[in-house]
Order: C-alpha cells, then sequence, then structure tokens
C-alpha cells in the first residue's frame, strides 16, 4: 500500500478510523472525510457536494464507511425511515462514486469497498430497512465491477454481522447484550473492527487483484452455518 492514495469516507471512528490507521502504518497517502471535522476532510453525504478540489488526481482505491442500524419492526417503520437509510448508506455511496470515478480511472489498477450487512444474506427480523438498502449496495458493486472492468477498477463488498463500533453501541452496550451476540455466531464472537479493516486492506490491496464483484461474508459464520 505505500504510497498509493487511498480515499475513505466515514474514516473518524469505527470501522473507518481502523482502516485509515492500518493504511497510514502501510505508508499509502490516506484522504479521509467525515461529517465531523476532526481534522480531515468535512463531508455529509446526505447533502449536496463537491469534494474535487480536496481529491488527489489519481485514486488507487475508495473506502466507502458510512451507514445506519435502523432496527425495529416493519409496521412501525415510515417511507421517511426508508429513504434516510437509502440516503446514506446508497445514495451517498453512488455520489462519492460518481466523485472519484475520473481519479479512479487514472490509477490503471484501482480498488473499491463497499459494505453491506450480513442482513442481506439471512433474513433478520426488524432489519427491513438496512437489509433493502444494503441489498441495492450489493447490486451496485457487481453492476459497478461489470461496467468498470474494462478501466482495471475492482469492485467488491464486505458483508459483516454485528461489530463493536459506536454505531452498533444499542446493541451492545451491556454485558448481556454481549453475551447474547457472542452466542449468535458460529465462532462464539461478534465482530471488531480490525477484522473488518484487515479484510478491507487485503481488498484495496494488489493480493486481491484477481477479485471484483464479490460480497465478502466476513460474520464470524452467521450467513453459512449453524
Amino acid at each position: 500500500m505505500k504510497d498509493k492514495n487511498i480515499v475513505i469516507i466515514g474514516g473518524n471512528s469505527g470501522i473507518g478510523k481502523s482502516i485509515v490507521d492500518k493504511l497510514k502504518m502501510e505508508g499509502a497517502n490516506v484522504f479521509s472525510f467525515s461529517r465531523s471535522e476532526s481534522g480531515q476532510n468535512q463531508l455529509d453525504v446526505t447533502e449536496d457536494f463537491d469534494i474535487s478540489a480536496s481529491l488527489p488526481e489519481q485514486i488507487d482505491g475508495l473506502v466507502y464507511c458510512p451507514g445506519t442500524i435502523n432496527l425495529k419492526p416493519f409496521h412501525r417503520f415510515s417511507t421517511e425511515d426508508f429513504q434516510k437509510d437509502h440516503e446514506i448508506n446508497f445514495l451517498g455511496a453512488v455520489k462519492v462514486l460518481q466523485a472519484c470515478m475520473k481519479g479512479l480511472k487514472k490509477s490503471g489498477s484501482a480498488s473499491v469497498v463497499l459494505f453491506s450487512t450480513v442482513a442481506v444474506q439471512v433474513g433478520l427480523g426488524f432489519h427491513a430497512s438496512i437489509a433493502s438498502t444494503k441489498g441495492a449496495v450489493e447490486g451496485l458493486t457487481r453492476s459497478l465491477a461489470a461496467e468498470w472492468a474494462p478501466n482495471n477498477i475492482r469492485v467488491n463488498a464486505i458483508a459483516p454481522s454485528l461489530t463493536d463500533t459506536p454505531l452498533a453501541n444499542q446493541l451492545l452496550g451491556t454485558d448481556d447484550k454481549k453475551e447474547a451476540s457472542n452466542k449468535r455466531h458460529p465462532l462464539g464472537r461478534y465482530g471488531q473492527p480490525e477484522d473488518i479493516s484487515s479484510a478491507s486492506l487485503y481488498l484495496l490491496s494488489d493480493a486481491s487483484g484477481w477479485m471484483t464483484g464479490q460480497i465478502l461474508h466476513l460474520d464470524g459464520g452467521m450467513s453459512s452455518i449453524k
């Protein structure tokens, strides 16, 4: 990853921060954007934006981390709830991808990493909104992988299960909740940011140079075994 230009959206906490820290240790040039400033470029993906002046001319990697966890019974979701989740998880990614497309094409060997969820593969109650919008992300991943392959831009997504991030605090806020989550995963534990960031670095690196259009199910076995 040394001297590669990597753009990270949502790099101020959780998985995004872990990716940023690992990339810097590997010698990458990191261009981090976040809704909170925190010494980074400020960006709210739900608003109209122009980040062209803050992007490098050549982009070797792009990671889109913003997401939501909005869980409740289907009858309690409003159309506005669905729209908000879609705006952050899907449309925000679309806008960033369009903004970075020119720089990605200049790389000659670029990699894009998006994020889905285990709830797309496994039917989980109360996940109607997030599963729907992340399903759209998976469709986008495969479509762009096909469209951008001639430009040697790889597009893959990671579909994690519950991971210990600030976003998941409501689900892991007590010892009882943590123990219950551990028991739901065949490997006996929920995810850590480092689990996801390590896989992200693999997808960004030349080691995954023959992989595109894939959804990496990084979920402690939840999507495939009991």
